[in-house]
């Protein structure tokens, strides 16, 4: 049984696997409309059961259309229309849904309910996003940095502010993948230190600091994330430890002349990022948008025992 709850889980040997059959795969399509299955249709009659109890546009699309796109289908259930809202216990959820579809994606707040999920499960369970981490869109992310020339092992990356699930994924590919990372972020905002460790343990060099430009200095990606996610608290506090942190064209400027500028989005231009960069020829946030649905294409495969 292949889970898909952290980067860890597939290891780097199966990431970059996954990295280049998505590059195949998106350049074999070309131009075809985007509900048309790939040629080999490799997950035809497979269906993806997804759970979501938080509200999603990229990976509920990307899942989606990757399901359309491998030849499979998928359904969608959340806490309004399923009984998970009205109390049925995920042990019960995962032995029933293992029995009516091929593979569950779980988009929810504690990284808990995925575990416990995929305990009980028949069928792989893929982590869509938890409060611990977000897998899923590293594979993107990472997928678009090599789409952009860059090579892995050895990259320099910046991350600017909030030390969140989007981070410790990051983190976790640093280990796996060779690449380095400096996390500029608030003082009480720094990723959780296993993380770090991880990254550290991995081969990764992970540098932690306060000083914004410290963290852009000569770094071949910059990625920032929201400064606020669904159902934080303390907002005001926090945008203002933040403020410092905020991707600029002068940030980028003390970054190497070709870097990129990521965002897993939704972005709030005017907080975590400018206008002015968020428009900028450096950003790729849209290309890493679509890459959703290459990414996901591809750990459906790897979980399928495809890859």
């Amino acid at each position: 049984m292949r889970h898909f709850l952290d980067l860890s889980d597939a290891g780097g040997d199966a990431i970059a696997a996954m990295i280049n059959d998505a590059q195949d795969r998106k350049a074999a399509r070309g131009s075809w409309p985007k509900g048309r299955p790939d040629a080999d249709a490799p997950l035809a009659d497979h269906v993806l059961g997804m759970i979501f109890e938080k509200n999603s546009t990229r990976t509920r699309v990307s899942f989606d259309m990757g399901m359309r796109q491998l030849g499979g289908s998928a359904l969608i259930l959340d806490s309004g229309t399923s009984q998970l809202g009205r109390g049925e216990s995920i042990a019960d959820t995962a032995r029933v849904l293992s029995r009516m579809v091929d593979a569950i994606m779980i988009r929810t707040d504690d990284h808990a309910k995925a575990e416990e999920l995929a305990h009980y499960a028949h069928v792989p369970v893929i982590n869509g996003l938890t409060d611990r981490s977000h897998p899923c869109q590293i594979v993107a992310d990472l997928l678009t940095m090599v789409e952009h020339g860059k090579a892995l092992p050895g990259l320099e990356l910046a991350w600017l502010g909030d030390g969140n699930n989007v981070l410790h994924s990051i983190l976790e590919a640093a280990g796996l993948m060779k690449f380095n990372v400096r996390v500029g972020a608030p003082q009480g905002y720094e990723p959780d230190a296993e993380f770090v460790e991880m990254a550290r343990a991995g081969g990764a060099t992970v540098t932690l600091t306060h000083d914004a430009r410290e963290a852009a200095a000569g770094a071949d990606i910059v990625v920032t994330d929201t400064w606020v996610s669904m159902g934080q608290e303390h907002v005001h506090n926090k945008l203002a430890a933040m403020a410092p942190f905020q991707v600029t064209e002068g940030l980028m400027q003390s970054a190497k002349a070709d870097a990129k500028f990521l965002h897993c989005l939704p972005a709030h231009v005017g907080e975590e990022v400018t206008e002015e960069v968020f428009e900028s020829e450096r950003s790729v946030v849209f290309d890493e948008a679509e890459n959703r649905i290459h990414a996901q294409k591809s750990v459906l495969l790897w979980c399928f025992g495809k890859i």
